[in-house]
C-alpha cells in the first residue's frame, strides 16, 4: 500500500490598500507513482504543474490580469523528485503504515440546461476523498467513452479532504445513458457509478388546461351574474 505525503499550505495576505483580505493556498504531494503541485488565491486555483505534458499551465480566467511563474515548473519538477524519494524513505522506515482514508461521494449532472440535438457537457463531481488520487471513467449506453473527457487537478477542502471534477461533452439524444466510475482507495475494490439518462420532459399542458378551464368559468360567472342583475332591475 502506497503512502502519500501531501503538504497543503494556507496564507492570509492583506492587500496594498489595507481593505481586502486573500487565501493563498498551495498543493505539493506525491505518492510513488503520482504527483501534483498547484498554487490558488481565494479558492481558485492560478496555476499547476502538468508533468505529462512538461509545462505549467495557467488557469486563471482570460479576462484576470495575467500573472507568470517564472521558473515555477522546473522548481516543481526538483522537489518531486525529492518527495517521491522521501516516499520510499518513510515508506521503509514506517514500514509501509496504512493511510488514513475517506471515501468519495459522487453527483452527475449537466452543465447546461438540456436540450435534444445541442452539445452540452456532463460533470462528476467527486467530493469527500482522501488520499488525493482517483481514476474516473464514462460510459455511454454501456460502452466506454474516450474522447471528450478532462480531469481536474486535486482541489483542497477546509477540512482536509480533497474535490476533482471530471467532464465529458455529449449532445443530448433522447433515451441515452451515461455512467461515471470512481475507483479509490477507500472504496476497497468496490467502484462508485452513479448514472445520467437523457430525459427531456415536453411542456406540461397541466397549467394550460387548469387556466382555460379557470378563465372560462370565470366569464360564465360574469355573465349569469349580469343576467340576474338586468332581471331583477326589469321586476323593479
Amino acid at each position: 500500500m502506497e503512502l502519500y505525503i501531501f503538504i497543503l499550505t494556507l496564507t492570509v495576505v492583506l492587500s496594498t490598500d489595507a481593505e481586502l483580505l486573500h487565501e493563498y493556498f498551495g498543493i505539493h504531494g506525491c505518492s510513488e507513482t503520482d504527483g501534483e503541485d498547484m498554487h490558488g488565491i481565494d479558492g481558485e486555483e492560478m496555476w499547476h504543474a502538468d508533468y505529462n505534458q512538461k509545462r505549467g499551465v495557467v488557469t486563471l480566467p482570460d479576462f484576470g490580469n495575467p500573472i507568470v511563474f517564472p521558473g515555477y515548473y522546473e522548481t516543481s519538477v526538483i522537489e518531486m523528485k525529492g518527495c517521491k524519494s522521501d516516499v520510499a524513505t518513510l515508506t521503509n522506515i514506517f514500514k509501509s503504515p496504512p493511510p488514513e482514508m475517506d471515501a468519495p461521494q459522487t453527483s452527475i449532472y449537466p452543465k447546461d440546461d438540456v436540450q435534444l440535438g445541442v452539445q452540452n457537457t456532463l460533470v462528476c463531481h467527486v467530493t469527500g476523498f482522501y488520499p488525493p488520487s482517483l481514476s474516473i471513467s464514462w460510459t455511454k449506453n454501456n460502452v466506454n467513452v474516450t474522447e471528450g473527457m478532462s480531469l481536474s487537478q486535486y482541489r483542497p477542502k477546509a477540512d482536509g479532504t480533497f474535490n476533482a471534477f471530471s467532464t465529458v461533452r455529449f449532445t443530448p439524444i433522447e433515451g441515452d445513458i451515461y455512467s461515471c466510475t470512481v475507483n479509490h482507495i477507500a472504496l476497497q475494490g468496490q467502484p462508485q457509478t452513479k448514472t445520467w439518462d437523457v430525459d427531456v420532459a415536453l411542456p406540461s399542458v397541466g397549467p394550460a388546461v387548469f387556466c382555460g378551464v379557470g378563465l372560462t368559468l370565470g366569464l360564465l360567472g360574469v355573465a349569469v351574474g349580469t343576467f340576474f342583475l338586468i332581471k331583477g332591475n326589469n321586476c323593479n
